[in-house]
């Protein structure tokens, strides 16, 4: 969590970094007590930002569970979303699709030498996918990676590009072949989840 966010704004980033959470989940995650909490996140449903629902998590009586309403994502930034849809739209009618791909496939290309060239140093592909995690967090996707016992797992928990990608999927393979790329023939990467398919983070398997 950024150590600049206000109080009354910690429980919108853990949601958003985190997933869903129950009250008492959400209280320890702050640091203060569930009537705290609670309190907090009664303030942020007022603003429309969180919402709660009842679910049933193994035995025992079913959980409230907090999470982001739309509004709640919205809060994190889109980089020119409008705008940048306004520009696919004008390209695809007055230059046509293929034109469209250019474009995508050299912003592509752009990002595989910036990526490229912090990861010359790396000595193994933990070392590549912990260099590509920071460089897409201060990319604004809220990055960061996870060791399992499949591999590895790039978490991308924003997608400050989500309107570009809405109005053009390719976007999200280029992205994909991006990371195949930098990341080399050791790793095999594969999308796992997805924002755009319904998912609340994008998800990338890597294996060797």
């Amino acid at each position: 969590m950024k150590k600049d966010v206000s109080e009354n704004e910690k429980a919108i980033w853990i949601l958003k970094n985190q997933g869903p959470k129950s009250l008492k989940e959400i209280a320890v995650e702050l640091g203060i007590t569930t009537e705290g909490a609670r309190f907090q996140l009664m303030k942020l449903s007022g603003e429309g930002l969180v919402k709660s629902e009842s679910i049933s998590r193994g035995r025992g009586r079913p959980q409230q569970i907090w999470s982001l309403t739309e509004k709640g994502h919205s809060r994190f930034p889109d980089m020119h979303g409008h705008l940048t849809v306004k520009l696919i739209q004008t390209i695809r009618e007055s230059l046509g699709e293929n034109a469209l791909d250019k474009v995508i496939a050299s912003a592509g290309e752009d990002n595989i030498k910036k990526y490229s060239g912090q990861m010359q140093e790396a000595k193994d592909l933990e070392e590549k996918i912990r260099i590509l995690a920071r460089i897409r967090e201060e990319e604004g996707y809220m990055a960061h990676y996870e060791k399992t016992d499949e591999g590895y797992l790039l978490l991308e928990n924003h997608c400050p590009i989500c309107e570009a990608a809405k109005a053009c999927q390719n976007f999200c393979s280029t992205e994909l072949r991006t990371f195949q790329t930098v990341l080399g023939d050791e790793a095999v990467v594969k999308r796992v989840d997805h924002i755009l398919a319904g998912a609340r983070r994008c998800a990338y398997l890597i294996k060797t």
